[in-house]
């Protein structure tokens, strides 16, 4: 076992729920021996062709990884890690809320766009041979409920942002990608709303965190109606701008928000979290043109950190 593969404690948690098998009456490779091949490139970000050959050939390791950030395999085994860790007591549901830039390399830019027919330029409808993750497998382009191939330019230069829900022991719940230069506050509906930890046996996956803790950049009126119409108990600071604008108004205004500093800061779990997953170098830097392969990517990094705390 080499540095960073699986160990037999983590393998025995993730087996079970495998494919059995592969398409067409076929047979996969050794799952095990690909999933390292996968952490070992998430871990250190190296070029597919320059994996070691214990992995075995990299186009099967790598169309692997493909294949399961598409078909959504890779989502599938972080909820039933999570549905175990949550059937045990062992998540803590102050939920904390954030995001991160995450520079992109020049190799990410350059998907072939899916025109009108739903194929990729250059080839023909139907076509499975080429290059493109949309064409080869009929995918959507882009990150499917993403925003489009999610690369977009700013201050920090040709970037994506990566939205993240961590629950009070430091592990990514859920997370979403958008363009670098979206904003942060916008998109905190869209990240409570991918939370989702199924239970072990009966009844519907748990959608609701016990408390919300974000920054000042998630203080819009339009949040706190959101999480106030789900019932969810929220720290998020007021900016001084939004204050004053209160005071001016008078009794029109409305009454100042709750704000408990002792429980703003446990936010500090969201930060480590994101420590974590960019300790990945793969997820540190973006290298895939694809968002759904680059969201795979994140959802192994993650799968590994609930693995391994």
């Amino acid at each position: 076992m080499g540095r960073g593969d699986l160990t037999n404690a983590e393998w025995d948690r993730l087996e079970s729920f495998l494919p059995p098998g592969g398409a067409r009456g076929g047979r996969w490779s050794d799952h095990r021996r690909v999933i390292n091949g996968v952490l070992y490139r998430v871990r250190t970000g190296v070029q597919w062709r320059d994996l070691p050959e214990r992995f075995g050939p990299w186009e099967t390791v790598y169309k692997r990884h493909r294949r399961w950030s598409a078909d959504g395999t890779w989502k599938m085994l972080l909820s039933r890690i999570q549905a175990a860790e949550d059937a045990a007591g062992r998540i803590d549901w102050d939920v904390s809320v954030d995001s991160t830039a995450v520079r992109a390399h020049q190799n990410a830019a350059g998907a072939r766009k899916a025109d009108s027919r739903g194929s990729s330029k250059g080839e023909r409808p139907g076509d499975e041979s080429g290059r493109s993750g949309a064409a080869e497998t009929g995918r959507p382009a882009g990150g499917g409920v993403q925003i489009g191939e999610c690369l977009g330019r700013s201050r920090g230069g040709f970037t994506t942002k990566i939205h993240l829900a961590a629950e009070g022991r430091c592990r990514p719940l859920a997370f979403v990608l958008t363009p670098g230069h979206y904003g942060d506050g916008p998109q905190l509906e869209a990240v409570l709303e991918q939370i989702s930890v199924p239970r072990n046996g009966v009844g519907r996956p748990r959608t609701r965190p016990d408390h919300v803790l974000a920054d000042k950049a998630y203080t819009s009126r339009r949040n706190r109606r959101y999480l106030r119409r789900r019932g969810i108990r929220h720290t998020i600071p007021e900016r001084l701008d939004q204050q004053k604008h209160r005071q001016n108004r008078g009794s029109r205004g409305g009454r100042p928000t709750g704000f408990d500093s002792e429980c703003y800061k446990k936010r500090n779990t969201v930060e480590r979290a994101i420590n974590r997953l960019k300790g990945f170098r793969a997820v540190a830097t973006r290298y895939e043109k694809r968002a759904y392969i680059y969201l795979g990517t994140v959802t192994l990094a993650a799968l590994a950190i609930w693995l391994r705390t």
